[in-house]
Order: structure tokens, then C-alpha cells, then sequence
């Protein structure tokens, strides 16, 4: 009997459900309650800042209302931040709203996707590990854009996998990726994918046992993105420049640099910089497998495993051409990762087929630059524990020469060996027990963590959001980009200043402005780019400033205070 059968309708209604409550539960418990301060990476004030348009609409009637307007980077995220403000009104827990119920939409698309090319049991593999995983728990409880971008690069995965069957579901997966682009624009890797899988599908059948052949329906995921992008072309075109600037100047040209040298930095940091991989090793392992399992029959894979591999492929090309630094950057892969594992450890077919071997000297050298890359990612992310200390001061390169050796001679032995090695794998299948007991040690592992920040959990950024309403009136200006962190809990104008962005040009001129919200610990201005002055030089000009409220907040592992100075306010005699 295949192992896809086994799992019966009742059975899978009852788990689906299960699955589902178990998710809704780590993602609701304590919604106000701070995000952990390690690990996930979360900066808890940046969710006032990207929902500030949608806070805007539902206060005051109006969007805009002063230079910092992230409604141009992330519409789709701000027009559901305003729908949930607008039914639940403003505040912490209805801002968290959207990433809960995006990342149970995720949970339901990834099982549908799987469920179509993997079968229920993959389904289900893969919907328990979605719904616990600790970083993607977490961040679906953040007010940021990565959870809701993740949700539709899901579903546009689920619906392209589901078009193998019914080809309309190619035209909702364009759709869908378009929405992931305008929640956020690094989703521009997942459209790069989505084309290109597209069009390969159609050019297949130009290569020996390519097989789909010419079929314009398998075009319909371009019509779909054609469609989503041209009706937004409506709204982008007479505000080109502010979406311009937003997009470009400010989200590409003013942060990385692109030489040479830094491209290999970034590159080398993918398996070290965080340890996101680290957290999930066996995860990553499965999902390795499961990579070049698939490469070895790219061409008559199916269309929802070829995405998956160019999923984790491109979405690392963009992290090496971006910003491989930063732990949101990494949100996007736990879907695509638990997909690929899933469906290896479920898989009714050997990893590799007989044939492959036998694959010609030239073939198995084809396969290196894969098998660099999947092995740097699985090597680097596991040297990451022992050499912790050192990566936490910032020093990677032995981290990262270890594990770049142990990538090339694993390859090398691979090209070497291959017949053998692929061989042995040939044989390799994933028992039912073994398979419980991965599920159990990765549910242990992730619960383990749930249970440690719960049991520490503080919810000092809310607590600091009321008192900030109690000590201003409503309508109050406060400039900082703290200001607008601590905004979802009161009615205060925020004035949010970045660096070259936002509210920058005239933020030593603004005498409207009386308030300054800003972290004095760990430092002064820490917020906007520790170590910047950003802050510190507009405190400078107000040598009769002072402090009218202090806040604890919670942010690093140490103490962390906030500040609420007045600009001109001499304390009574």
C-alpha cells in the first residue's frame, strides 16, 4: 500500500484541525507580550514605524501626515493593517492581527501544496512543523511585513503546485506573487522563480525526457503577474517617484555595497551571520536532501518541487546580492525549507533514482556547484553551535573556512565516490518510526523554546505605550523613530527620522515638534543605528531639554530604558 494512502479522510480532517488549534494557540497566547531578545531577531519598534500609515488612516482620516510613509513600500501590508485597525480599532495586540492570521494562512497553504504533490502525510509533516516552529511562531506574532510577504509566497507556491491538475491555479499563483512583491519588494525573488519555472516548463520538452510539452496554459502564472501588476500600475504610476525613492534610493542604493569583496562577505555569511539554520540543522538537512534529490531530475520533477528549489536557490542569490545579516531576511525560507524535507522523508520513491548512479564524469561535475552550496549551508549552520563565542564577537572566519573545506571535500568525495555513495542513498527510505521521532525531537526542540520565552516573558513595550498616552495628550508631536514604536497604545503624532529617510531633511528644524521619545539604554539613540549620533545631534541643539518620563522597555538581553525628553523645558526652581 503507498504511504500516501494511509492516512484516511477522518484522520486528516481530525489532524488538519488539530494542527490548525495547536498554531492559533503559540501564535495568541500573550499577544502583547514582548518578542524574545535573542534568536529571531525581532525589533519590537519597528512595528509602529512600518504600521504608521495604517495607525495614520484609522486616527486621523488621512495617510500621510508627515515625510515618513512606508504605505509606499508595503501597501498590501498597510491596507490590512488598516482593515484589522478599522474592526478592532488601534493597539498592540489587533497591529499583531495580520502576521497571526497570515501565518495560519501559511500553515493552510503550505499542507494544500504539499497535499497536492506530496500526499496527506507530507501534508501533515509539513503543517506541524510550519505550526511550530519557534521563528516562524515568533515572527507571526510581530507587526511586520515577512510574515504576511511569506503568507502569499505560499500560496502562489500551493496554487502553482495545484496547477499541475487544473491550470487556472497557474493564473492565482501570479496573482499571489504579485501581492507578496507589494507587501514587500524582496518577494522580487520568488516572482524572478515563479517566471522562470514557468517558462522552463514550456522549453522542456526540447531535452531528452523533458515531456510536458507546448502548452500556453502553463504560461497562465505570467498572465497572472501581468494582470496583478498592470492593475497596480494604477495606483504606482501617479506616485512613480515616491514608490521610486521608497523602493530604490532608499531600500537599495542607500545599504549595501556591491563590490567584489562584499558580495563574497554576504555570501559566506548565509550559514553563520544568524542562527536561524542552526536552529532548524535537521531541517535544513532534510530540505538538502530533498534539493538535490530533485535537481538529479529537474526536468521531469514536478512544477511544485521545481519552485521549491528555485524558492531556496534565488531567495539565497538575493540574500548574497542584499543583506545576508539580518535575521528577517530569513523568514521567508522556513516554509520552503519544511516543504522539501517534508516531502523527502515522506517520499513513496527512493531520493535517487538507479540511473542517476550511473551519471556521466560530466554530469556529477554539473552537480558540484548544488552540492557546494547545499553542503556550505549544512556544514556552516552546524559549526555555527561550537564556535558560538567567536560568531557572537563577530569573528566567522573560522566558522567559515571550516566549513567551506568540509563542503569541498564532501564534494569531492561525492564526484569521486558517486556511485556508490548515490547508490547507498538509492536504498534510503524513512521508516514510519524514524519518521515519528524526527517529528518528536523537531516538536520537543521548538516547544522547548516556546516554553523558555514564556515562562521569561515580559510585556514592558506595551506597559511603556500606555504610560507614553498618560504622560502626552492625544495629537501630541514626538519626534524619533521611537516615538513611533511606542505609538500603538496612545494617540501621539509620531515623527519618525531615519537615517537620510523619513522625516531626515528638517529634523533639526522642527520647533512644532516639543517631545523626543529615545533609548538612553543601552544608549542614547540606540534605536536608529547604534552609534549613528542621529539622535544625540538633535538633543545637542536643546541644552535646556529635559527628561519628563522614563520607560522600561525591552529590547536587548540587558536593561533597556527609554526616555520621554521635553526640547525646552527647565526643570522649577
Amino acid at each position: 500500500m503507498s504511504r500516501r494512502s494511509v492516512v484516511s479522510r477522518r484522520s486528516w480532517i481530525v489532524a488538519v484541525v488539530a494542527i490548525l488549534a495547536i498554531g492559533l494557540t503559540l501564535r495568541t497566547l500573550w499577544l502583547r507580550a514582548d518578542p524574545p531578545v535573542t534568536s529571531v531577531g525581532i525589533v519590537w519598534h519597528d512595528e509602529g514605524a512600518w504600521t504608521h500609515n495604517a495607525r495614520n488612516l484609522a486616527l486621523w482620516g488621512t495617510a500621510k501626515t508627515d515625510n515618513w510613509n512606508p504605505v509606499y513600500i508595503a501597501p498590501v501590508f498597510t491596507a490590512l493593517e488598516y482593515g484589522s485597525f478599522a474592526v478592532f480599532g488601534v493597539g498592540t495586540w489587533q497591529a499583531r492581527v495580520v502576521p497571526v492570521a497570515s501565518g495560519l494562512a501559511a500553515i493552510i497553504l503550505l499542507m494544500a501544496g504539499l497535499n497536492a504533490i506530496g500526499g496527506r502525510r507530507a501534508a501533515l509533516v509539513g503543517g506541524i512543523l510550519l505550526a511550530t516552529n519557534y521563528w516562524f511562531v515568533m515572527w507571526n506574532r510581530a507587526a511586520l511585513m515577512e510574515s504576511t510577504m511569506t503568507a502569499f509566497i505560499v500560496a502562489s507556491w500551493a496554487a502553482y503546485a495545484m496547477s499541475e491538475r487544473r491550470p487556472v491555479w497557474g493564473f492565482v499563483a501570479g496573482i499571489c506573487a504579485a501581492l507578496a512583491f507589494f507587501t514587500k519588494a524582496a518577494a522580487v525573488f520568488f516572482v524572478a522563480a515563479l517566471v522562470i519555472d514557468a517558462v522552463l516548463r514550456d522549453v522542456g520538452r526540447l531535452f531528452p525526457g523533458g515531456g510536458e510539452g507546448r502548452d500556453a496554459r502553463r504560461l497562465f502564472p505570467i498572465a497572472g503577474l501581468a494582470v496583478a501588476f498592470g492593475l497596480a500600475a494604477i495606483f504606482v504610476i501617479p506616485e512613480w517617484s515616491e514608490y521610486y525613492r521608497y523602493n530604490w534610493l532608499t531600500a537599495v542604493e542607500r545599504k549595501p555595497s556591491y563590490t567584489i569583496s562584499a558580495l563574497i562577505d554576504r555570501a559566506s555569511w548565509l550559514p553563520v551571520a544568524q542562527d536561524f539554520f542552526s536552529r532548524i540543522w535537521l531541517v535544513v538537512l532534510g530540505a538538502g536532501i530533498g534539493v538535490l534529490s530533485i535537481a538529479t531530475r529537474y526536468l521531469t520533477a514536478r512544477p511544485g518541487e521545481r519552485l521549491l528549489v528555485l524558492w531556496f536557490v534565488i531567495g539565497l542569490a538575493e540574500l548574497v546580492m542584499h543583506d545576508s545579516g539580518n535575521a528577517r531576511r530569513y523568514v521567508m525560507f522556513i516554509p520552503a525549507l519544511i516543504a522539501l524535507a517534508s516531502l523527502a522523508v515522506t517520499a513513496d520513491r527512493p531520493w535517487f533514482s538507479g540511473d542517476v548512479a550511473h551519471a556521466s564524469r560530466r554530469m556529477r561535475w554539473l552537480a558540484v556547484p548544488l552540492v557546494l552550496l547545499v553542503g556550505y549551508i549544512a556544514f556552516g549552520s552546524l559549526l555555527r553551535i561550537p564556535f558560538a563565542g567567536e560568531v557572537a564577537a563577530g569573528r566567522y572566519s573560522t566558522t567559515v573556512r571550516l566549513a567551506a573545506a568540509l563542503a569541498v571535500v564532501f564534494s569531492l568525495i561525492l564526484v569521486w565516490r558517486w556511485s556508490a555513495v548515490i547508490g547507498r542513498l538509492s536504498r534510503v527510505r524513512v521508516t514510519s518510526g524514524a519518521l515519528a521521532v524526527l517529528v518528536v525531537v523537531s516538536l520537543a526542540w521548538n516547544g522547548g523554546q516556546y516554553v523558555s520565552w514564556a515562562a521569561a516573558r515580559t510585556d514592558l513595550n506595551y506597559r511603556a505605550s500606555v504610560a507614553v498616552g498618560q504622560a502626552l495628550p492625544p495629537g501630541t508631536l514626538v519626534q524619533g523613530k521611537l516615538a513611533n514604536g511606542l505609538a500603538l497604545e496612545n494617540r501621539i503624532r509620531p515623527i519618525f527620522v531615519g537615517r537620510g529617510f523619513g522625516n531626515y531633511e528638517d529634523r533639526l528644524s522642527r520647533e512644532d515638534v516639543g517631545y523626543i521619545l529615545t533609548y538612553v539604554l543601552p544608549s542614547v539613540g540606540y534605536e536608529s543605528q547604534a552609534g549613528s549620533g542621529l539622535i544625540q545631534e538633535i538633543l545637542d541643539l536643546y541644552p535646556d531639554r529635559r527628561a519628563i518620563a522614563s520607560f522600561d522597555v525591552q529590547e536587548t538581553p540587558g536593561p533597556d530604558r527609554a526616555e520621554l525628553i521635553q526640547k525646552h523645558g527647565r526643570a522649577p526652581n
